[in-house]
């Protein structure tokens, strides 16, 4: 009985720590879209006793091109991973299974990319991208996009092919299965998983950058977080405003978590990273 007592309070103090953390982890969130519905002369006056307004979401939503840097950032943050999961799933497979000369220091360049600071090249990408004319447009922001999301998705990716034995692709040859029908029928179904949850923080990464398109871009082509700046008077900063569109921009990263909930846990607890 008293073994029962003490799991029974261990698992309840266990339940109650966790929803302390929860609420701890959830709470700038709450804050966030608790700001949205402040106006400004109550921003720093109050805390949670207000008068509620809707007019940060009528200023962002109607009296600024708020929705055309929303689907800009779809198209650039889509494409970008579209473009990442064609060239770096043959990339991470090459990886995987063929040996040749500096193959690791080649996986290493590749990833080093994703660590190097984006102040770093930005200058230099600049001057190009003006020589190329690509600057302000939306193949621009997507080519450079593949320095944050092509390392990430080939590193992951990678792992899982190396997850699989190379036995099954042997025995499906001998069967009379040609190369593309292995890779396109038995490997990928099998990395899903870590190919869905890489992609999904690909496009996470992508959607939050702001280096990149607040110095690459100009006028025909804007994210949200760029717009964001929109917000910030020379006198004052419109906090509700601010927060009105950070809450509408995360939007698609929550949605699509939830959507693709199942494969993303399986796929960031399995096949880590290796190397």
């Amino acid at each position: 009985m008293t073994n029962e007592r003490l799991h029974h309070t261990g698992k309840v103090v266990r339940n109650f720590l966790l929803a302390l953390w929860a609420l701890f982890a959830l709470f700038p969130i709450f804050w966030m879209v608790l700001i949205t519905f402040k106006s400004d002369a109550e921003m720093f006056t109050t805390t949670f006793a207000f008068h509620p307004t809707l007019e940060n979401y009528q200023a962002v939503l109607f009296g600024t091109n708020y929705f055309k840097a929303f689907l800009d950032n779809i198209i650039v943050s889509s494409g970008a991973v579209l473009v990442s999961v064609l060239a770096g799933v043959p990339a991470a497979y090459a990886l995987a299974r063929f040996e040749f000369k500096k193959k690791e220091d080649l996986a290493f360049t590749i990833l080093s990319f994703k660590f190097a600071p984006e102040i770093l090249v930005i200058l230099p990408l600049f001057m190009i991208y003006q020589k190329l004319g690509i600057y302000d447009t939306y193949f621009g922001l997507i080519w450079v996009y593949q320095l944050i999301t092509m390392p990430l998705l080939v590193w992951v990716v990678r792992g899982y092919f190396e997850d699989i034995s190379v036995e099954i692709e042997q025995a499906a040859r001998l069967d009379g299965y040609r190369w593309w029908e292995i890779f396109y029928k038995m490997l990928l179904p099998l990395i899903k998983p870590g190919l869905v949850s890489s992609a999904l923080l690909a496009f996470i990464f992508a959607w939050n950058s702001f280096t990149f398109p607040l110095l690459l871009t100009s006028f025909n082509v804007e994210t949200v977080t760029v717009a964001s700046l929109k917000y910030i008077a020379s006198d004052t900063v419109h906090y509700g405003q601010m927060a009105v569109a950070a809450t509408v921009a995360a939007l698609p990263e929550v949605i699509l978590a939830l959507l693709i909930q199942k494969h993303l846990v399986r796929g960031l607890s399995f096949g880590a990273v290796k190397g």
